[in-house]
């Protein structure tokens, strides 16, 4: 039988109460949640509903939950980018093991000062890296583990972020500023840098990248268009971005009857009376051309690995769907991973290619391909002491690699594709 812990929620944005905390409600005999934290106090009331907790549990912040002392066995920290070391120092310290959303920080002495606390304490942190835990990675994983393609030479990678994505999180949303949050490079492809180190079992040696904001900037607003949409622009029928075909009248617009991601973030209980008067005042109905976004909407980045093999990296906004494409080359063949249709295409040298087909592997595919809940219950099995560590999760020390790696992209980016030795940033 499983042994329930308590969990201490910080954060109850779209990834703390829409990712994480509904694994209590998949898992009711692994977790439960007894305290939560959250600046919005109409966050704080809707999750205390949904997870009965009691008033006197019920946080205005994480540094006021964290002064209540240790209230749980674990804690979920969900705060923003800049907040996380903030929050995980003082609960490590309290004997909290810690799930950290990513990235850890875009501070590398942060992280280092992290690590180093966690060790003093002998407190499990697993940073979520939550692609390590899909059914679909875990199986290209074991693929290359088996030697089909021999040794793996060259790798490209692809993350497609979506147009209407890019509008919504990094130029209208919250981490559209690196200087409020974290470089794009950092906060929305972390995940891919520590993928593919995980993938391959290589070490990088130096970095070099390119990238910049391509559009989303005044010059290119069109004439006409207004610092709002609803303040009567001149283009909105035949812009792309406008927030009312996209929140409003979209198939997961709130006309539609769609009241999940993207549409709560803009109003929280949404309607489509509060949705309108959010997008007329608040910071999802600004125009795209007219906003204070300094992250990049494309971005490729170069990795040199310690053996000789090569990675290559590109992100962009401008594409129709979410998605992430891999191929990777090797000695005796080449893996194509294809994770938004799930299938993954084995083609050894002189060989019949072989298809497997993930979606028949598996039955839950929600929260990034399945990775989010899974992710939550090994990680809780694993402080309960029911299972060991598997290799596919992340300690700590693993998961700074990733950021060295993405902070080197973004030093050498700024600095017009100069290549950066990975170990300066270690």
């Amino acid at each position: 039988m499983n042994k329930k812990l308590t969990v201490a929620l910080a954060g109850l944005g779209a990834r703390g109460a829409d990712s994480y905390a509904p694994a209590a409600l998949k898992f009711p005999d692994l977790m439960e949640i007894v305290a939560i934290s959250d600046i919005d106090p109409e966050k704080v009331a809707s999750v205390a509903k949904t997870y009965n907790i009691p008033q006197e549990a019920c946080y205005d912040s994480a540094e006021s939950m964290l002064e209540a002392g240790k209230l749980a066995d674990v804690m979920f920290i969900a705060t923003q980018d800049k907040q996380h070391v903030g929050h995980a120092i003082p609960a490590l310290k309290l004997g909290y093991h810690l799930l950290l959303e990513k990235p850890i920080s875009p501070d590398l002495d942060e992280c280092r000062e992290l690590l180093k606390v966690a060790t003093e304490e002998d407190r499990l942190v697993v940073v979520c890296h939550v692609l390590r835990y899909t059914p679909f990675f875990t199986k290209v994983k074991e693929l290359l583990d088996s030697g089909i393609i021999g040794e793996i030479t060259t790798v490209a990678g692809f993350e497609y972020v979506q147009y209407w994505h890019q509008a919504h999180s990094f130029v209208r949303g919250n981490w559209r500023n690196s200087i409020e949050t974290s470089p794009m490079i950092l906060q929305k492809c972390c995940h891919d840098m520590d993928l593919y180190l995980w993938l391959t079992g290589k070490t990088v040696k130096s970095v070099s990248s390119f990238g910049n904001t391509f559009l989303f900037k005044e010059e290119n607003a069109p004439a006409g268009c207004t610092k709002r949409c609803l303040d009567g622009c001149a283009v909105k029928d035949s812009c792309l971005f406008d927030a009312e075909a996209i929140y409003m009248d979209s198939s997961f617009g709130i006309r539609n009857g769609h009241t999940k991601w993207p549409v709560n973030v803009v109003s929280l209980n949404p309607t489509e009376n509060s949705v309108y008067e959010a997008l007329k005042a608040g910071p999802y109905g600004r125009c795209v051309y007219h906003c204070d976004n300094d992250v990049v909407d494309h971005q490729i980045v170069n990795l040199e690995m310690t053996d000789g093999s090569l990675i290559s990296f590109t992100m962009s906004a401008f594409t129709a769907k979410q998605a992430r494409e891999s191929k990777i080359m090797g000695t005796k063949g080449e893996i194509i991973g294809l994770m938004e249709e799930n299938i993954i295409k084995i083609r050894p040298f002189g060989k019949e290619e072989i298809i497997i087909d993930v979606n028949l592997l598996a039955t839950d595919f929600s929260g990034h391909g399945g990775g989010d809940h899974q992710m939550v219950k090994e990680f809780l099995q694993v402080v309960a002491g029911e299972i060991d560590m598997p290799p596919h999760m992340t300690s700590l020390d693993v998961s700074v690699e990733s950021h060295y790696i993405a902070l080197a992209a973004e030093v050498s980016r700024l600095a017009g594709g100069k290549v950066v030795k990975v170990s300066d940033m270690r």
